[in-house]
Parts: C-alpha cells; structure tokens; sequence
C-alpha cells in the first residue's frame, strides 16, 4: 500500500485517544477507530460505548475487534508462567510489540488503510534509513519505554498526534471541543487486568495449591522468616515482605523448586552486566560496541550509560558503566541515545 489519508485509530473510550481522534480528523485524515476487546473485567463494557459515542459523534467509522482470547493466550497466560516460574514479566511491552499493533497492523490491512495511530505518548523520526520511536514531549506520560520492539514496516506507518502535547492540554482540548466526558477520565494505573494487587490476581487465576508458603532466607542460609511463597516476590523489592528486622533487607532471588526467597542489602543486589534475549535492534551500527548508549529497564527515573554487544549465542551483552540494583529475569531493557530510541530486549 502506499500512504493515503486514511488511518486506523486504537480506540480505548479514553482521554488520549479520543483526542487523537479530534486531532487527526482536524488534519484532514479520514479516521476509522477500531477499539479492542482485550479484557472485561466484571463485564464492564463501558469504554465500548464511549469509543462508539465519540464516533457517531465525528462521523467517523467504528470497528470492534474481539481479542479476547488471543489476549489471554498471549498476555495473561504468559503473566502467569512467568511468575510462576520466579520472573518479572513486561506485559505492558509483550502487549504493545506482539499484539496490539501488529493486531492494528492486520486489520489496516485488510481494510486497505495505509496509516496506523494510537493516543501513545511517544513521537517517531527517520534517522539514517530507519524509522525510530523517540520520546514524547511530556516527561511524565512519555510511552516510548514500552515500544522498543516495533518492526520498521509498522514504525514507517505510524501517526502518533499525542507526542507532542501534555496531558494537561490534551484534557484542555477534549473540554473545549466538548468532550467533558473523555476529559475528565481517570487515566488508566497499573496492568490493565490487575491494575492494583497482582498477588491477588494470580492466585485467582492458578490451581488451588500451585502458591504456598515458603520461606525467607539471607545470603548464607540463615533462615530468617516464613513468606506468601516466591511468586508473590520480585527481585528489588523491599515492601510487603511482612517482617522486621530492624534494616532494610531487599528480595535478591527467589529459587521456585524450593520456595525460597533470598534477601539481601541493597549493596547485594548491583551488578555491571546483563543479558538480553528475543532482542529488536533498529539500526546495529547505531547500537552496537558504542559507549554512549542509555539502558532503561524501568519506565520512569533510571538510565544507566553501557555498551551492548552482540554475542555468539545470539544474546546481547549489556556492560553497565556504572552498577545497578534490582536487575531480575524477564524483564525488559530499552536502549537510547538521548531521545531516540534504539532498541531492546528482554532480560535473561
């Protein structure tokens, strides 16, 4: 296909998308919006009927595209194995690269639409022959941590209208258009299908006796105290340990044939290296043996300078200028160089 003025829009029922779609509409864009079913929790359908309002209102065409089952194969079950097998997985990013827009990718295409979009905080940029994501302008809503892993026949179609606004003025926009509605919506905190207690979830969602209590030990095999079981800890954490040793002590490792958590001081938990598997690099001679590359593992408030390498096993080897804390397996690990996003992968 070749680009046109047709773009298909991810419609959540939100702020950010509905705004998107005010945005692309005043550009002379002929938007579709197709809305996702990814999960329900309680059967709660309301953000379809929003989506569809907001639609009916603009004149535009409304697709609804159920995934819920591929979803669960893809997100929620992959969630579950991986704590249960002692990881700390990314569905945000597995979610974003693997499904929701290869998903908006299929669809365009079938529907003969060149251009895809979404309310993601981020920007994109051609930079050497290769499209990159880059930050968005608004520091604390700034997505680009979680789409390390697009292929660059999406990337080239993107239209991406929040990167530029804050979501100060984007609730500004939706008010003055009179969408009061769509301004005034709580922005959505935490994984979609466990937004506050992940605990919880799992064990709703494993057979009774899969998690049982196990037990906490220090770095020599002091037994100190009896835990939840190790799926409820992740590497880094500090809180919710449920005991008082009168210091900070800190979730090191967790062994799962065991049952054990190993807790440690912070000291305990740096490291200088890490490797990386199922990897996306946009551009190797930008990445690659260079010593001014940021690694973010976490969303917001870290970067850490290293160098990446590619190794014989097909992994990357990430050296850390400078050590840092709570690296766990399953993780996901972003490049940059400054606003430009390079690449990433996920932490063995």
């Amino acid at each position: 296909m070749k680009p046109d003025k047709k773009v298909l829009l991810g419609m959540s029922g939100g702020t950010d998308s509905s705004v998107a779609a005010l945005l692309l509409q005043d550009a002379g864009y002929e938007v579709t919006g197709i809305t996702f079913r990814f999960y329900e929790k309680d059967n709660d359908t309301e953000y379809l009927e929003d989506a569809h309002a907001l639609c009916k209102t603009l004149n535009i065409r409304h697709i609804v595209y159920d995934a819920r089952d591929i979803f669960r194969k893809t997100i929620i079950d992959y969630f579950i194995s991986e704590y249960m097998v002692g990881h700390t997985p990314v569905p945000c990013t597995v979610c974003n690269n693997c499904l929701k827009w290869p998903l908006l990718k299929k669809v365009a295409d079938e529907t003969g639409i060149y251009h895809l979009a979404t309310g993601h905080y981020v920007q994109s940029r051609f930079i050497d022959g290769y499209y990159h994501i880059t930050t968005g302008t608004d520091p604390d809503k700034d997505q680009s941590f979680f789409l390390w892993g697009l292929p660059q026949d999406i990337l080239q179609r993107m239209l991406l209208p929040m990167g530029r606004l804050t979501k100060k003025r984007v609730r500004e926009i939706a008010e003055e258009r009179g969408f009061s509605k769509a301004a005034r919506k709580r922005d959505s905190l935490g994984v979609c299908f466990c937004p506050m207690d992940y605990r919880t979830f799992l064990r709703s969602e494993v057979a009774e006796g899969s998690i049982c209590p196990g037990k906490f030990f220090d770095e020599t095999g002091n037994f100190i105290a009896r835990n939840e079981g190790y799926p409820f800890y992740t590497i880094g954490q500090r809180r919710g340990l449920g005991i008082d040793l009168n210091r900070a002590v800190y979730v090191k490792e967790t062994i799962p044939n065991e049952n054990k958590v190993i807790l440690s001081d912070l000291k305990a938990l740096e490291k200088t290296e890490m490797r990386l598997k199922k990897w996306n690099i946009i551009n190797p001679d930008s990445l690659l043996d260079r010593d001014d590359i940021i690694v973010k593992i976490r969303y917001r408030k870290q970067a850490n300078r290293c160098t990446v390498t590619l190794q014989a096993d097909n992994t990357l080897h990430v050296q850390l200028h400078e050590p840092l804390t709570a690296i766990a397996s399953g993780q996901a690990a972003a490049f940059y160089r400054k606003e430009i996003v390079l690449g990433g992968g996920i932490i063995i």
